[in-house]
Order: structure tokens, then sequence, then C-alpha cells
């Protein structure tokens, strides 16, 4: 009798919840009630679960959970968190000198750093991480993930990563570093008077570094800005580059919930320095400041725009303390960017003007990796049984960037430059 009845308390009981929820006129919570909801959850745990977890363990979980369940970028950064953050914006760390986030739930590499361990590697923008040494990603939060992969300069790490027309995952050894970034690489183009600029990541120099090439390069043509595999940086540095460009209006507007939160950046005449015919490289390791700077002078009909989509990282955090001695905090989604056409970088990128392929020919990849949301956690634990591959040597290749001069075998090499080379003096000519 007791069971029968006790059967029929849950029946009626889960009967009541679910019309609770299909009536439109059951009221919502008050503050009060859903705070004490939280306390409640809290207690129970701390009372009933089987391991006996201290109350401070619980709460910082909770923070955890509620954090990852509002974004993939924002997070709660306990001490050691906070720490390593604070070594990190030093400049200078132990580490693959790779930078990711999470796209359709997948730990996925935006682009590897020029001359670091990961790129030395072979890592590959796009790459999915599925395995760092032995850890699985699924369900790893982005912050677990840079933690694992950050550490002492020279020691070993694996990582096994999911990339599109390999039918296997393959397996990519190296050891830590110390990452130290050479932002910008400035060279002209063999029996071409024209100007390559490279920005790798927008650190403090890169618009002074810009200006200075520009002014020694006076006598050039035209311009090619590579941004590809530019995971991005600083705000500021992204809109003083495409200030030296362009002589006025709006760079990028940053919008917060509120309307009245939106704050426009725009060019000044002060910042302005030429008006050379210009294109811009960008592939789908280009995020952030990078896809404002593309973004920017696209809008404004300033340069042309080569390469493939980028990764459609638009979106602004603040660093925001939760203890007087800021040894706690939490990174928290605070605004969006968007660009001088009121269109969202956010998951949406920058597609170029013309599409060019990776490679040394064009070819169409009808074979790209491509998979719903839903079906990706039950594809990548299948690809972790197919783990075994080696990352083949001549994906190796490491550009030399102490070179001052692009060859014409370079130029062979890399569809995309070698198309952006066309444009760009097709440019030159309609400006005669």
């Amino acid at each position: 009798m007791n069971k029968l009845f006790l059967s029929s308390f849950v029946a009626v009981a889960l009967a009541t919840s679910l019309f609770a929820k299909e009536n439109p006129e059951e009221p919502t919570q008050t503050r009060f009630e859903s705070l004490s909801k939280l306390t409640k959850v809290i207690g129970t745990v701390e009372k009933y679960y089987v391991d006996d977890l201290k109350l401070q363990e619980i709460v910082d979980k909770a923070l955890k959970g509620l954090m990852s369940e509002l974004d993939a970028h924002s997070s709660f950064l306990d001490q050691k968190a906070s720490k390593e953050m604070s070594i990190q914006t030093q400049g200078e760390f132990g580490g693959l000198g790779i930078t990711v986030g999470m796209r359709d739930a997948a730990l996925t590499v935006i682009a590897p750093i020029d001359d670091t361990p990961a790129f030395k590697a072979g890592v590959k923008a796009s790459d999915i991480i599925l395995k760092i040494d032995d850890k699985s990603t699924i369900g790893m939060t982005l912050d677990e993930a840079v933690s694992l992969m950050r550490g002492e300069p020279k020691t070993d790490i694996k990582i096994t990563v999911v990339r599109k027309g390999e039918n296997k995952p393959i397996e990519i050894s190296m050891k830590r570093d110390i990452i130290k970034v050479q932002s910008v690489f400035a060279k002209k183009i063999e029996g071409e008077n024209l100007l390559y600029l490279r920005i790798s990541s927008f650190d403090t120099k890169v618009t002074s570094e810009i200006e200075k090439s520009i002014k020694a390069n006076k006598d050039v043509k035209g311009i090619i800005l590579d941004l590809r595999n530019n995971p991005g940086g600083l705000l500021n540095q992204a809109i003083g580059v495409v200030d030296l460009f362009i002589k006025d209006g709006v760079i990028v507007s940053q919008k917060g919930r509120d309307e009245s939160d939106e704050e426009k950046f725009e060019a000044s005449k002060l910042g302005f320095k030429t008006d050379l015919p210009l294109v811009v490289l960008v592939n789908e390791g280009s995020a952030s400041a990078s896809e404002i700077v593309s973004g920017a002078l696209q809008d404004h009909k300033r340069a042309v725009v080569i390469g493939e989509k980028t990764f459609g990282k638009g979106s602004v955090q603040a660093v925001l303390p939760i203890d007087n001695a800021r040894t706690e905090n939490i990174k928290l989604t605070i605004a969006k960017y968007y660009l001088p056409s009121g269109r969202t970088i956010q998951a949406e990128g920058v597609t170029p003007d013309i599409i060019a392929n990776a490679g040394k020919v064009t070819i169409s990849d009808d074979n790209s990796f491509k998979i719903k949301e839903a079906d990706l956690k039950k594809h990548l634990e299948g690809e972790l049984e197919k783990v075994g591959d080696k990352v083949n040597e001549e994906e190796k290749a490491i550009k030399d960037e102490s070179k001052t001069v692009i060859s014409k075998e370079d130029l062979l090499n890399d569809n995309q430059l070698n198309t952006s080379l066309s444009i760009l003096k097709s440019l030159i000519i309609m400006k005669k």
C-alpha cells in the first residue's frame, strides 16, 4: 500500500508540475524565492551528497556551472585561474602559442601564433582538439583546456585533433616553451614595388610598427595587409591600425544590454597616414581584433578583403573582481562589437569580397568537416576510437618570417597571397 500510495503521489506531483509549465498564467518566482531556491539546493548538496564537500567547494562549482551556461567566453576564475590569467597578461608564459575558442560546443583552434611550438608542430586553424594528453575535451570548459595546455617550458604535451579532410584524428606532440610573439613583419614582393605587412596578433606596439613600416616605404604603389591566423588582441590597436588607412567615420561600436551602453570609436584625421590601394588577407583563423580591422576597412570601401570567412568572435569580456583582494574574479561577456555598417561579428564573421582558398591552387572543398551541434558530442566520442595518426612531416613546414622579400616561389605556394597580388595590381591600375 505504501508503495502504491507513493507511486500515486509521484504521478500526481509530476502531472501538477507539467500543468504548471504549460499554464501561461503561472506567476514567475520573485527575486527572494529564486535566491531561496539556490540556497536550499546548496544546503541539500552539502548535507546529503555522497562525498564530504566543503561549502566553498560547492559554491565554486555552482559559480563555474552558472558562468559556463551563459556563453563560451564567460567563466569563474578561482584563485588559481586568476593567478594564471595575471601571468598571461604580462606577455611571457609557458605554453604552446595557440589560441582556442568554443565553436558548436567543441574546443576549436582559432589560430596558432607564428613561430611557436604549435605553429612549428603543424597545428592548423579550425582543428578541433579532441584530447589534451590523455584527457578528453568533451564537456571541458575553455579555461580548463587552456590551463592544461599551459605549463613549464620544455615539458612535453600531446594533443589529438580532428581536421577536415582527414579520415582519422591526428596526434601532435610538442614541447611547451616561453611564448614571445613578434607581431609585425614587413616585406617587399620580388619584382614588384609593393609592401607586404603581416600582423600575427594585436599587441601594444602594432599600430606604431605598422606606421613605421608605411613611413619607411613611401615609394611603394600598394599594400597587402595579411591578417590570416591572427587571433586578435587589444581593441585600441585594432582601432589604431584602421585609423592609419581612413580619414574619418566610425571604426567599431560596442553595444551592451542597454542602448545607453553603446560606445563608438571613430577615426581621427591625425591618425591617417596613407591612401595607397590596399587589400586585406583573412581566413578562418582571423578573429576578434583582426575581424574589426578587416570588417571596418571593408565597410568603408577602403580595402578589398580576400581569403576565407573569418572565425566570428565579436563579443567583449570584462574581468570583474568578486572579492576585495581581487584574488577571485568572473570573466563576463558585457557587450558585442558592431562594424560601421551596423553588422555584428559575433558568430557571423567577416565574409571576404573575393573568396580564395588556401594552398597552391584554388580547390573547392566539398568534403569540409561540417556537423550539427546536436550531433557533435556523439561524433567526437566516435573519433576518440580512431586515434592513431601522427601529423605529416610536410605539414610542419614553417614560413621563414626573417626574410625581407617574398619570392615568386613563395607566391606560387600561396594561392591567397597570389590572388591578393593580382587584385592589388588591378586597384593600382584603376586608381591611375
